[in-house]
C-alpha cells in the first residue's frame, strides 16, 4: 500500500511538470506570435498592395518632363562649344652650362641661343550662344574671360560639326565677348527672354559643356535662388542671377533658360568651397537684359560704349551711414567727384547719396554703375541723391567714357576716404580717446589730397580754416567753400599741421 501510494504520488507530479511545461511553452509560442504578427502583415499588406499612383499625378509629372524635354530640344542647337587655344611665350632657362660642364667639361656655346623663347600652347574649353545671323555669319555671345588672350578658337555644334570662328568683340567690365563663325548650314537663334521678369523660385535651366567634351551639350535643372547678387570676379560690374541648377567650368558662356525656353542668363561663374572649382549649388549668370545693348554694338562697331558720369562710388560703412542719416536706405555714396566731369558741371558733390535715376531705384554701386553705363553720350538723366538729411533731384548730360578720363586721379576731387571717429573707431585704431577729428582711412594716389599733404592716419579737423565738428559739416564745407582753393587743418601724431593749398 505504501508503495502503491508513493507511485500515485510521484505519477501525478511528473504530470504536473509535464502540464506546466506544455503551458509555459504555448503561452511563450503565442507571445512571440503575437509581436511578429504585426510587422509581417504590415510588410506583406505593402507587398500586396503597393502606393497607387493616380493618373491625374501621373499626368501632371509627364507634363512637366515633357516641357523639360521640349526646352531642352529648343534652345540645344543654339548652344555651342568653344575650343580655344592660347599660345604663351617663355624664355629658355640659361644653367650656364650646368650640369653638362661637370660632367663632360667645356662645351662651345652658340651665341645665338641667347634670349630664345619657347612657345608654350595651352587648350580652354567654354560655351556660346547662337544670337545673331547674317548672310551665313553667325555670331554668339559668350563671357570674356572664355576667349581672352586667346589665338585659335573654333566652334562646335550639338550636331557634330565643327567650324573656326573669329572674335568680334570684347568686354572685360561686364565679362563678355562675342564670336562669329560662317556656315552654310542653318543654325536657330535663341530667343532671348526678360531678365528683369526673373523672379526667386522660377524654374532655372542650365545648359553647356561642362568638363570637357565628354560631357558636352548637359542640361541640368534647378530654380533661381536669388537675383541682383553682386561681387563677381575679376572686378565684373553685373549684378547676377543666382541658381541652384548645378554649373561646371566648361559652363562659362552657356544659357541659362526659364520653363519657356527663354534665355535669361548667361552661365558666368560658381562660388566653390572644393580646390577644383566644384559645383555646390552656387552658380551666377548674368542677365540677358545686361548683355542685349552689347550684343548690338559687338556686331555694329567691335566695342562697348559706357556713359561717364564722373563719380567714385562707395558702399558707406556703418560709422559713415550713421553719420550722414542714411541707414538702412539702398543706393550709393558719390565719395569723389572728377573735377569737370558730367557731375561735377550737374552739380553732384561728395557725400551726395544716389537713390534713383530717372525715377528707378538703385540698389547699390553696381546697380548704378550698369545704370549709368548703358546710357548714352548725350543723354540727360535726372539723379535724386540724399543731401544734408533731404531729397534733391539733379539733371547731368552723361559723356562718353574713356579709361583715360576714369583713371585720371588728377581730377578726382578731394581724393580721400574719411572716418568719423567713434569709440568703436577709436579703439580699433588704436587712438587716444579724446582724439578729435575725421580719420583719414585713404588718400587716392596723384589726387588733389595727396598733392597737398594728407596722408593716411592723419586727422582733419578744419577746411580753408574752419573747424568740421562731423561728417556732414565737412561735406558741407567740402561744398560751399573750396570754389577757388582747399586746404586742410589735420593731426598728425602730436602735431597741429596745414597742408599746402591747392588751387582749382
Amino acid at each position: 500500500m505504501n508503495l502503491m501510494r508513493k507511485l500515485s504520488s510521484k505519477n501525478l507530479l511528473v504530470f504536473n511538470l509535464v502540464l506546466i511545461g506544455v503551458v509555459f511553452g504555448f503561452s511563450l509560442a503565442f507571445l512571440s506570435f503575437s509581436c511578429s504578427t504585426p510587422k509581417t502583415r504590415f510588410v506583406a499588406r505593402a507587398q500586396e498592395n503597393p502606393v497607387a499612383i493616380s493618373e491625374n499625378d501621373l499626368a501632371i509629372a509627364e507634363g512637366l518632363q515633357n516641357v523639360f524635354n521640349a526646352v531642352s530640344n529648343k534652345v540645344l542647337p543654339s548652344v555651342v562649344e568653344l575650343k580655344t587655344v592660347s599660345v604663351r611665350r617663355q624664355p629658355i632657362p640659361n644653367f650656364n652650362g650646368i650640369p653638362w660642364e661637370f660632367f663632360f667639361g667645356p662645351r662651345e656655346r652658340n651665341p645665338d641661343s641667347r634670349g630664345q623663347e619657347r612657345e608654350y600652347r595651352s587648350q580652354g574649353l567654354g560655351s556660346g550662344i547662337i544670337v545673331r545671323q547674317k548672310e551665313g555669319m553667325y555670331y554668339a555671345i559668350t563671357n570674356h574671360h572664355v576667349v581672352d588672350n586667346t589665338t585659335e578658337i573654333r566652334v562646335a555644334t550639338k550636331s557634330g560639326k565643327e567650324y573656326p570662328a573669329k572674335l568680334v568683340g570684347k568686354d572685360e567690365r561686364k565679362d563678355l565677348a562675342m564670336i562669329s563663325f560662317e556656315t552654310g548650314d542653318s543654325y536657330p537663334l535663341a530667343v532671348l527672354g526678360d531678365s528683369d521678369a526673373v523672379r526667386v523660385g522660377d524654374w532655372a535651366i542650365a545648359m553647356g559643356n561642362p568638363l570637357g567634351e565628354q560631357f558636352s551639350f548637359s542640361v541640368t535643372m534647378g530654380i533661381v535662388s536669388a537675383v541682383g547678387r553682386t561681387g563677381g570676379p575679376g572686378g565684373n560690374i553685373n549684378d547676377f542671377i543666382q541658381t541652384d541648377a548645378p554649373i561646371n567650368q566648361g559652363n562659362s558662356g552657356g544659357a541659362l533658360v526659364n520653363i519657356r525656353g527663354e534665355v535669361i542668363g548667361i552661365n558666368t561663374w560658381i562660388a566653390s568651397n572644393t580646390t577644383g572649382g566644384g559645383n555646390v549649388g552656387l552658380g551666377f549668370a548674368i542677365p540677358i537684359n545686361n548683355a542685349k545693348r552689347s550684343i548690338d554694338e559687338f556686331i555694329s562697331s567691335g566695342t562697348i560704349s559706357y556713359g561717364w558720369l564722373g563719380v567714385s562710388l562707395m558702399e558707406p560703412g556703418k560709422e559713415t551711414a550713421a553719420a550722414l542719416g542714411i541707414e538702412g536706405k539702398r543706393g550709393a555714396m558719390a565719395s569723389q567727384v572728377f573735377l569737370g566731369s558730367p557731375a561735377d558741371k550737374g552739380g553732384i558733390s561728395p557725400g551726395d547719396f544716389i537713390t534713383h535715376v530717372d525715377g528707378k531705384e538703385v540698389r547699390g554701386v553696381n546697380p548704378l554703375t550698369l545704370t549709368v553705363g548703358d546710357l548714352k553720350p548725350g543723354d540727360r538723366a535726372t539723379f535724386t541723391v540724399i543731401r544734408d538729411g533731404a531729397s534733391k533731384d539733379i539733371q547731368v548730360r552723361i559723356e562718353a567714357r574713356t579709361d583715360q578720363v576714369a583713371s585720371d586721379n588728377k581730377k578726382l576731387w578731394p581724393g580721400i576716404h574719411l572716418i568719423p571717429l567713434t569709440d568703436e573707431v577709436k579703439e580699433t585704431l588704436d587712438l587716444k580717446k579724446d582724439a578729435k577729428g575725421l580719420y583719414v582711412a585713404q588718400v587716392m594716389a596723384d589726387s588733389p589730397a595727396d598733392i597737398i599733404g594728407l596722408r593716411q592716419g592723419d586727422l582733419i579737423n578744419s577746411i580753408n580754416g574752419e573747424n568740421i565738428k562731423d561728417l556732414p559739416a565737412y561735406y558741407k564745407l567740402l561744398r560751399e567753400k573750396t570754389g577757388k582753393e582747399l586746404w586742410f587743418g589735420f593731426t598728425r601724431g602730436e602735431s597741429a599741421l596745414e597742408t599746402l593749398k591747392y588751387k582749382r
